[in-house]
């Protein structure tokens, strides 16, 4: 059976969650409203569409200047070459993101992997803001900007074998959804706390191992 990755963006195939880093460089001055609508998401009183609105109604930037500053990010080394591998395989690789798809589709893009599919919110700049939609809303829990279990569903419905790959609460639907998760972060916390099964990763060079070891023949039995 075939294996698809379901691969987080902000925090997981970049290091860094860029997303945030553009909310915090371009709405200064606001730390106190985004940290009490942070503390509220991470105890599940909201979901993230609605933590995504409230952080972007204070940012002031032009598309020009967004993409500038989001480009000084890169993303994990290890995870071009771990694509194209798993791609070689057989297997399917997604970019699965509550952060925005311009620079998720620049990185990707600088990166020679134009190819992969992927699904994020959309940034709309008009007149100086950064104004959020959510064309993958429908078919999720309603909570998420994208929500991410649909896409698991639907790979699973294609017969493959699912695996969530994340770093955060963002990934939580799509984790309780996979057949397998690779967490770190804030996604391996509430994993043990959820009682659900993880397998720690630090880098994609991790998740290329773990790749080969399901991909791998079972020895005859006897052997």
């Amino acid at each position: 059976m075939p294996t698809a990755f379901l691969c987080d963006f902000d925090g997981t195939i970049a290091p860094t969650d860029i997303g945030a880093a553009l909310i915090r460089r371009f709405a200064p001055g606001h730390e106190a409203q985004r940290e009490s609508m942070l503390a509220r998401w991470v105890r599940d009183e909201i979901g993230s569409r609605e933590l995504t609105l409230a952080e972007c109604e204070p940012v002031r930037v032009t598309a020009d200047e967004a993409l500038a500053f989001t480009r000084a990010f890169r993303i994990d080394p290890q995870f071009e070459p771990f694509a194209r591998e798993a791609l070689g395989r057989g297997d399917a690789v997604m970019v699965v993101s509550d952060g925005f798809d311009f620079y998720i589709q620049d990185q990707l893009d600088r990166a020679g992997l134009s190819m992969l599919p992927r699904a994020a919110n959309r940034a709309r700049f008009a007149d100086g803001r950064l104004e959020p939609e959510f064309p993958f809303t429908d078919g999720g829990c309603g909570r998420c900007g994208n929500c991410k279990a649909q896409h698991v569903r639907r790979y699973r419905a294609l017969g493959f074998h699912t695996v969530m790959v994340g770093d955060g609460l963002s990934d939580r639907c799509g984790a309780r959804a996979a057949d397998a998760i690779v967490a770190r972060g804030a996604l391996l916390s509430w994993c043990r706390r959820s009682e659900l099964r993880a397998q720690w990763f630090e880098s994609f060079a991790d998740v290329s191992d773990l790749a080969r070891r399901v991909a791998a023949p079972a020895p005859p039995a006897g052997s």
